[in-house]
């Protein structure tokens, strides 16, 4: 089980000036050294707290990782490259920074004897079988972004059997909160609430009876948090909530949080898009002691609220 949040450590967080990193800095600056190594590509200097140590720099270069990792206790792996039509477009250069440099990441972690905590995927599980999905089901993803997760899902349980590292893979479904910004490849719930903020339509792809688990980003900060102390190691973990809504139904909650004038708008499906994802986070809550806290709803009306104020 869960022995409480990491204190007196020295603490890495690669991607730490981006949405899940920045708000796992947040969590931990007061009570730890952190250093957060990002490129700057999709994070942002200001996402730094001001008590962290920003070192900027990409993983692949080998003297700015050595600088980064030395003397560290423990490594938050959150930067990549998020993006399925990017891996479809590029699958070489998703590999390399997905695969090749978590690669990177946890020879460094062996160096050091430091923990890793590294950011899996659902994705990897392409279309399931079945819902509420199980951390032994099976495994088919259907990009080269998810199979690039599977790989470092497996790297990293590979490295705890082989080198006894102390790694733990908690495989993220449908993140959303604050500092997630609109983009082609961010997640629905930023854009559908940026379209609606603007009483733009709010656009659906197909039916929209398809499912998903969004889980909230401070939920996701705290599996991590759980992640980094307990002695459950040498395992992946689900990370969601438990429980899913169809995309119209999100629609239409966030034009009624928003109190936006929107229409929903049905477009074409997506090609290859998932029809239904919902995490079974039975393990997590037995293994890390994780609850998730936050209603979708509250969860909305947060992330609106930071929306608004920085319109």
């Amino acid at each position: 089980m869960t022995t409480g949040q990491p204190t007196g450590r020295t603490i890495l967080i690669t991607g730490g000036a981006g949405f899940i990193g920045s708000h796992l800095a947040d969590a931990l600056v007061a009570d730890n050294d952190v250093r957060v190594l990002d490129n700057l590509t999709s994070g942002e200097r200001a996402n730094v707290p001001d008590d962290a140590t920003l070192i900027e720099g990409d993983l692949r270069d080998d003297a700015t990782l050595e600088r980064a990792t030395d003397g560290v206790d423990l490594i938050f792996h959150k930067a990549a490259l998020v993006s399925v039509q990017g891996s479809v477009e590029a699958p070489q250069t998703s590999h390399e920074i997905n695969v090749d440099a978590t690669l990177e990441v946890l020879e460094a972690a062996r160096e050091e004897d430091a923990r890793v905590v590294l950011a899996s995927s659902a994705a990897i599980y392409g279309h399931p079988e079945r819902v509420p999905i199980r951390e032994g089901d099976a495994k088919t993803p259907s990009s080269p972004y998810g199979l690039d997760k599977l790989s470092i899902d497996h790297y990293a349980r590979q490295y705890h059997d082989l080198y006894g590292l102390e790694t733990v893979a908690l495989r993220y479904f449908n993140a959303y909160g604050p500092g997630q910004t609109a983009g082609d490849y961010s997640g629905v719930i930023s854009i559908f609430c940026e379209q609606a903020l603007r009483d733009e339509p709010i656009t659906v792809h197909g039916d929209g009876e398809q499912t998903r688990d969004f889980v909230f980003v401070d939920d996701i900060v705290q599996a991590n948090l759980e992640a980094a102390t307990t002695d459950r190691v040498g395992t992946a973990y689900n990370v969601g909530t438990g429980t899913s809504v169809t995309v119209r139904d999100l629609a239409e909650t966030i034009a009624d949080v928003t109190d936006s004038g929107s229409e929903i708008a049905h477009t074409e499906g997506r090609t290859g898009d998932i029809r239904h994802s919902e995490a079974d986070i039975t393990t997590a809550r037995t293994a890390l002691g994780y609850e998730p806290t936050v209603s979708l709803r509250d969860g909305l009306e947060r992330t609106v609220a930071w929306l608004r104020k920085r319109e």
